[in-house]
C-alpha cells in the first residue's frame, strides 16, 4: 500500500514539473516579438540645417513611429538611435529611451547630440536612425525598426578661430596655436601665443581644419601691421610671449611683447608695491607660481605695469582684462598659482592651497 502512495506520488510530481515546463514555454511563445516599429517622422532623405543665430529651445526634429507588436499585449520600451551613415550602428548616440512613441529635441540638444556623433559642424552630413524596442529589464526580445537617413547641417558654438603656425612650433597647422574672434560675424581675432621668428596666420577650411592650401595671410612686406594674402613675407618677432591681435578683413595685426607675468596684492609678500613674477611652462602653456599667500587679494599683471593687468569681476573664476576687481585669497597658505592664457577669449586662473 505504501508503495502505491509512493508511485502516485511520484507520478503527480512528475506531472506537475511537466505541466510547469509545458507553462514556461507556452509564455515563451506568447510574449515572442510579432513585428518592429515603422518610423513615421523624420522622412528618409530629410533635410536639417541648424541655425546657430535661432532660439536654441525652438524644436529641430520630431520623431514618431508606430507601435511594435508581441504577440500578448505588454509594455514596451523604445530607444532613438543615430549614428554616422555607413558605420552599421556600431557607435550610437541615443537621445532618448520611453515608451511613448513620439520625441522631440530642440535645436541645442540636437546639435550636441550630433557634435557627440563627430559630426563636422557647417558640413552636410548623412546620419542614420533606427528605433530598437524591448521589453523587461534588462531589454529582451530586442526589435528594430528600419533605418531611415537624414541629412544634418551643424553649427558649433566655438568662437571662429584662426591659427598661427611658425618656427615657433614648427610650421605644423594642426598643432598652431589659435585666435579667436569676438563673434560668428566677426573678423576681430586675439590671443596669446609664444613666437620665435618667423610666423603666418592660417584660415581653417570647410571642415575646420588647419592645414596648408587654406586661405593664410603674412606681411606686406613693410612690417607695420599690414597683411596680404598674396606675394605675402612671413611675419617676424622675437623671442617671446605676445599678445596677438589680427583682423582679416581689414588686414591689419599687432603683436604686443608680455613675456613677464606677475601677481601683485595685500596676499603677496611684495604687498602692492611689487610683483612676484610667474614663471611659463612651454608643456602646460600656462604660467606657475609657486609661494606663500596670505589671506587677503592679488592681481594678474604683465610687464611690472598696470596698462595690462587682469583681475576677475564676478570670482567665476574667468579673467577681466584691466578689472577694478581683484582676486580673493581665502586662507593664508602655500599655494601654486596658475595663469592660463592658452585658450583665446577664455582666460582663467587657478589658486591651488598645497
Amino acid at each position: 500500500m505504501k508503495m502505491k502512495n509512493i508511485i502516485k506520488i511520484s507520478y503527480l510530481f512528475a506531472l506537475a514539473l511537466l505541466i510547469g515546463a509545458c507553462s514556461e514555454d507556452d509564455e515563451k511563445l506568447i510574449v515572442a516579438p510579432e513585428s518592429s516599429s515603422t518610423i513615421l517622422t523624420p522622412s528618409d532623405g530629410q533635410h536639417f540645417i541648424l541655425n546657430q543665430f535661432e532660439e536654441q529651445t525652438n524644436t529641430a526634429i520630431t520623431f514618431s513611429w508606430d507601435d511594435s507588436s508581441y504577440e500578448t499585449p505588454t509594455n514596451i520600451n523604445y530607444a532613438i538611435e543615430m549614428a554616422l551613415s555607413g558605420t552599421d550602428f556600431s557607435d550610437v548616440a541615443i537621445p532618448a529611451t520611453i515608451d511613448q512613441t513620439y520625441f522631440t529635441m530642440n535645436i541645442a540638444d540636437f546639435n550636441a547630440t550630433l557634435a557627440g556623433l563627430g559630426v563636422t559642424p557647417f558640413t552636410e552630413t548623412s546620419i542614420d536612425i533606427r528605433i530598437k524596442s524591448s521589453i523587461g529589464d534588462p531589454s529582451q526580445l530586442v526589435q528594430y525598426s528600419e533605418t531611415v537617413t537624414i541629412l544634418v547641417t551643424t553649427f558649433t558654438t566655438d568662437l571662429p578661430k584662426i591659427a598661427v603656425p611658425g618656427n615657433h612650433q614648427g610650421w605644423d597647422p594642426p598643432t598652431a596655436p589659435l585666435l579667436a574672434s569676438s563673434g560668428f560675424a566677426a573678423s576681430d581675432y586675439e590671443g596669446y601665443v609664444w613666437l620665435d621668428g618667423e610666423h603666418k596666420f592660417l584660415a581653417p577650411n570647410e571642415s575646420l581644419a588647419f592645414e596648408w592650401g587654406n586661405t593664410d595671410w603674412g606681411d606686406d612686406g613693410t612690417f607695420t601691421g599690414h597683411l596680404v594674402e598674396e606675394d605675402e613675407v612671413n611675419c617676424l618677432a622675437a623671442a617671446g610671449y605676445y599678445y596677438v591681435k589680427v583682423d582679416t578683413v581689414l588686414l591689419t595685426y599687432s603683436e604686443t611683447n608680455y613675456s613677464s607675468w606677475g601677481i601683485i596684492g595685500d596676499a603677496t609678500p611684495g604687498g602692492w608695491d611689487g610683483d612676484t613674477d610667474l614663471t611659463y611652462d612651454p608643456a602646460t602653456q600656462t604660467w606657475r607660481l609657486d609661494i606663500s599667500l596670505t589671506s587677503g587679494e592679488i592681481k594678474f599683471r604683465a610687464n611690472d605695469a598696470w596698462d595690462w593687468n587682469y583681475g576677475d569681476t564676478g570670482a567665476d573664476g574667468f579673467l577681466d582684462l584691466n578689472s577694478p576687481d581683484n582676486i580673493a585669497v581665502p586662507a593664508a597658505g602655500n599655494y601654486t598659482v596658475v595663469l592660463d592664457l592658452s585658450v583665446p577669449r577664455e582666460y582663467t586662473y587657478l589658486l591651488i592651497q598645497n
